[in-house]
Parts: C-alpha cells; sequence; structure tokens
C-alpha cells in the first residue's frame, strides 16, 4: 500500500507563510485631545464628513489668490480713470496729465532781431503759448495765464494741430509747419481712435472683473471665462498704452526736430506713469489668475472629495494593495515548492 504524503511540513510552511487574508493588529490609540481627536490626526475625505473649518483652509490660498487678483484689477481701474479724465477740466491733477504739450511761445527763433516783440505779434494772431492733448479733448492756454480753454469732450477724439491752428489764425496769416505732421496725420486718427476704445474698453472689464473674480474661489470652471476676460483685458490695456506711448513719441520727435520752426513738445511723465500702473496690474492680475486657475483647490473640488490629499491617500493604498498581492504570490510559489520536493523524496 502505497504511503500519503505527511502534512507536518506544510501546517509549517503555513504557519511561516504570511497570510495576506489576516488582518493585522490594531495599534493601540493614541491619546486624544480634549475634543476627543488625536493631536496627530488630520481629517479624511470619508462621505457626508465636510468641516466647514477645513474646507475654509483648504481653499484659504485660492481665496486670497482671488482677493489678490481682484485688489490689482481696482488698482488698474483708479489709474485708468486718472489717465483718461486727464487734461477734461483745469484742475490741480488733471491740468498737469496730458500726452503731449506743444509750446508756441517761441514759435519765433530767439536769434531773431526784437524777438520778444515778434512774439507778442503772434499771440496777437489768435495763437496760444501752448496746446496740450487728453484722450478726449484738448487744452489751452498762456504761460502767464495757464489753461484758458478746453474743447469740449469727443467720442474717439483725435489732435490735428493743423486744423486746430489755422482755424485760430486772423485772415491773411499763415505759420509754416513741419511737412512731417500733415504726413502722419492720417496715422494719428487711426491710432488715437483705436487707443480711445482699447483704454475704454479696459475700464469696462476692469469694472467687471473687480466683481467677478471672487466667483472663481467655487470651482475651477467658473476660471476658464474669468480667465478669458482677464486676458482679454491685460490685452486691451497694454496695447492702448504701447500704441499711445509710440504715437506721442513720434510726435514728440517729429515736432522737436525742425529747428527753424521752434515749436517745443513736451511728454508728460504723470500720464504715462499712470498708463504703465494700470497696464502692469492689469498683466500682474492676469498671471495670478492663471496661476490659481489651475493650482489650488476650489469649494467644488473639496465638496466632491477630490483634492490632493485624497488622491495621495488613494495612490498610497493602490501601493499597498500591489505589495500585498505580491505577498500572495510569493506565498503560493512556496507551497508548491514543498509540495515537490516531498513527493520526490517519496
Amino acid at each position: 500500500m502505497a504511503r500519503l504524503p505527511s502534512i507536518e511540513p506544510v501546517k509549517k510552511l503555513r504557519q511561516w507563510a504570511p497570510n495576506p487574508r489576516r488582518q493585522p493588529k490594531s495599534e493601540p490609540a493614541a491619546p486624544s485631545s480634549a475634543d476627543g481627536s488625536s493631536p496627530d490626526s488630520s481629517p479624511t475625505l470619508e462621505a457626508g464628513h465636510r468641516p466647514h473649518l477645513w474646507i475654509r483652509g483648504t481653499v484659504r490660498t485660492r481665496k486670497r489668490l482671488a482677493l489678490l487678483t481682484s485688489f490689482l484689477h481696482f488698482v488698474s481701474l483708479v489709474f485708468l480713470i486718472l489717465a483718461e479724465i486727464g487734461n477734461t477740466y483745469d484742475m490741480p491733477v488733471l491740468r498737469n496729465t496730458y500726452f503731449i504739450k506743444l509750446d508756441l511761445s517761441d514759435i519765433i527763433p530767439r536769434s531773431v532781431p526784437n524777438a520778444v516783440l515778434i512774439n507778442s505779434i503772434a499771440r496777437t494772431l489768435g495763437l496760444h503759448d501752448f496746446y496740450q492733448v487728453g484722450l478726449w479733448n484738448y487744452c489751452e492756454g498762456y504761460n502767464t495765464d495757464g489753461i484758458t480753454h478746453c474743447s469740449d469732450t469727443t467720442v474717439l477724439y483725435w489732435f490735428n494741430p493743423v486744423q486746430i491752428l489755422q482755424s485760430q489764425l486772423i485772415a491773411g496769416a499763415t505759420i509754416a509747419l513741419p511737412n512731417e505732421i500733415n504726413d502722419i496725420l492720417d496715422i494719428i486718427k487711426i491710432a488715437s481712435n483705436w487707443m480711445f476704445a482699447l483704454f475704454i474698453l479696459g475700464a469696462v472689464l476692469s469694472t467687471v472683473l473687480i466683481f467677478l473674480v471672487p466667483a472663481a474661489v467655487y470651482s475651477r470652471w467658473t476660471a476658464v471665462p474669468l480667465v478669458t476676460l482677464t486676458t482679454l483685458n491685460a490685452l486691451a490695456i497694454g496695447a492702448a498704452s504701447i500704441i499711445g506711448t509710440a504715437m506721442f513719441v513720434i510726435f514728440h520727435s517729429v515736432v522737436s526736430s525742425v529747428a527753424e520752426v521752434n515749436i517745443h513738445s513736451d511728454l508728460s511723465g504723470r500720464m504715462y506713469a499712470f498708463i504703465w500702473i494700470a497696464t502692469a496690474c492689469a498683466a500682474l492680475s492676469w498671471l495670478v489668475h492663471v496661476s490659481f486657475a489651475c493650482c489650488c483647490v476650489s469649494r467644488r473640488d473639496v465638496a466632491r472629495g477630490v483634492p490632493e490629499k485624497a488622491k495621495a491617500e488613494k495612490k498610497r493604498g493602490s501601493s499597498e494593495a500591489g505589495d500585498s498581492h505580491d505577498a500572495e504570490k510569493r506565498s503560493s510559489g512556496r507551497k508548491r515548492l514543498a509540495f515537490g520536493r516531498k513527493k520526490g523524496g517519496e
């Protein structure tokens, strides 16, 4: 009669091999704090368990960035308004906020005899000492009296120095303006219209975004249209600032290049500081908005249970399951090896 294989080695092998189905012993509970929670424990994403304080702490960074973006839009709007209403009235701040100022007080060179007398005659011809240009209109005046008149505000305004000066000369009087000014009048008109429209668009978008940006705290999907509006706002203000700066710098260069006419021009540092501060704030708000739109956790993410902590726990659980499966495969291999050796020995 054949002798059956002994099962003692198998029992020993089973005792030695780890059983993946056996649950590990629970560790002793850590000392709890006064409110019953462990001092080292952190809230988990169990169904129906969403502590208000944890939700607020999770989205705190996103909320702060949203408020920062809203504040930057507010600052940009303030400087845009100062630039847009500059030169519209004879007021302390507005009177010195202009794009360019033409000084005709020395339209006759000083090298001509009796230059002072000639200049006084030129003033009696109807010309003013200076003309300064804003976004909506122009203002004129005398060096001794200051601004004496500002034209009515006009939508899509553009400054035509040839028409203004010729309309103010008395009958029969003429002045020789640089020919280069006549050549760039069409460019000045087109560029001024674009600059006007873009500055107004930037002011409107900045006003809207001040109140809409905080809505991005609640969901990432609300950030998508807001990023689009923020991008459009930054492009509009930046393009308007570039057009205005380039156009009046060229105008200043053309006027100053003709020495025989002796017309001086000046660019207002205050105006260009206003528009470029507004541009910088709009660009920075766009950068901050893009960063928190794609990187920070929103309230909707927390409500659905998919913050970064949950993803990390899920990844760690998958890794532990893989290790358990590998241990089970090693145990099965050892069992088959033990049976093979016993049978071969008999």
